[in-house]
């Protein structure tokens, strides 16, 4: 990766942060906007991990659970595009696959929240099988529970 597209991809990610900050702040409205914006400059060809990245903190920001699944799915599909070398030229080989599991999760939980359990199913046993990938560390704790309480609702349902 040439100097230029590393000064280009640090932007995009710290635009994609400061947006987070503000969804994780409560403005969810201006979290929104924000990530809006970005996705029209990435574009449906930009650069796949700029697309996960976004695509998966997009979700977070909605309030209708269908507009979540979307995003969530458009996560996913980025994610799945994702080349090896575009991973190790951004360094996030590991960890584009300890975001499998929380990718999973969330559609998962959209499906729950959406009242398809089967489909909920198929995608807590994908997000359970790629927890393995998962450090033992407060963020793949954090993925591990919040599988097995879905889990449990799951059974309720």
């Amino acid at each position: 990766m040439t100097e230029q597209q590393q000064a280009a991809d640090d932007g995009v990610m710290t635009r994609i942060g400061q947006a987070m900050m503000l969804l994780h702040g409560g403005d969810r409205e201006e979290a929104r906007n924000r990530f809006g914006v970005l996705w029209q400059q990435i574009g449906p060809d930009g650069d796949p991990l700029h697309r996960c990245t976004l695509a998966h903190y997009m979700a977070d920001a909605q309030d209708d659970p269908d507009t979540e699944l979307a995003w969530d799915l458009r996560a996913l599909s980025a994610a799945e595009g994702l080349a090896e070398e575009r991973l190790a030229a951004h360094g996030s080989a590991v960890a584009l696959r300890a975001l499998y599991p929380s990718l999973h999760l969330n559609l998962a939980a959209d499906y729950v929240k959406l009242q398809r359990p089967d489909a909920a199913r198929v995608h807590l046993d994908r997000a359970r099988a790629a927890s393995d990938t998962l450090d033992d560390d407060g963020y793949g704790n954090g993925v591990r529970a919040a599988i097995e309480r879905l889990e449990l609702r799951l059974r309720a349902m």
